[in-house]
């Protein structure tokens, strides 16, 4: 009886470890920001993604294998001004009805210093799939286990590359850039 006891006690504390080495952090919307800015012809115009979700798991011991999974709802597309606002989720450029969503999906995480990392991975909007390495940074204490904040940068985007295009005449009187800046940062609460 007694070796029982023991082979169970090492399989319920393998277990206990296994979940202790592997934190899921869940995005946190209203403390977030999924951002962009794009230039058009003097000024630049700002806008954000007010709804998204996702998920990031840590593994303390072999960083390469978290992972770091993204959904963002397009309907929520903000600049400021509904009218814009309205064309940009039109059949025009994001078409939402349908392409509702822009997803990212981690294919590997390398950390580049003691509070950082490139998280490179496959960005997918209107079923356009390219891949991109997104470099974020720990702003948090890394002693708070409960809730993290990242600050996340990443190369521009080409609006062509995702048929982000308007028509060729709407395109030349536009005048907007045909590069996208990205700004995130995410706020994280950690699964209980």
């Amino acid at each position: 009886m007694r070796p029982r006891i023991i082979i169970t006690a090492i399989l319920v504390g393998g277990w206990i470890l296994t979940a202790l080495a592997n934190e899921i952090y869940n995005f946190d919307d209203a403390h977030s920001t999924v951002g962009f800015s794009v230039h058009q012809f003097l000024g630049t115009t700002h806008g954000k993604f007010t709804k998204f979700e996702g998920k990031i798991e840590i593994d303390r011991e072999h960083s390469e294998n978290s992972s770091v999974t993204a959904r963002i709802d397009v309907r929520s597309i903000d600049t400021g001004i509904v009218k814009r606002d309205n064309h940009l989720r039109s059949p025009d450029f994001f078409n939402v009805e349908k392409y509702p969503e822009i997803t990212f999906k981690s294919r590997s995480v390398k950390r580049t210093g003691p509070q950082e990392g490139d998280i490179a991975g496959d960005l997918t909007m209107r079923e356009v799939t390219k891949p991109i390495t997104l470099h974020a940074k720990l702003l948090s204490s890394p002693d708070d286990t409960k809730q993290r904040r990242w600050a996340v940068t990443m190369d521009p985007l080409k609006r062509r590359e995702f048929n982000l295009m308007f028509s060729q005449t709407a395109e030349r009187m536009s005048g907007i850039s045909q590069t996208v800046s990205v700004n995130i940062e995410i706020v994280a609460t950690r699964a209980q």
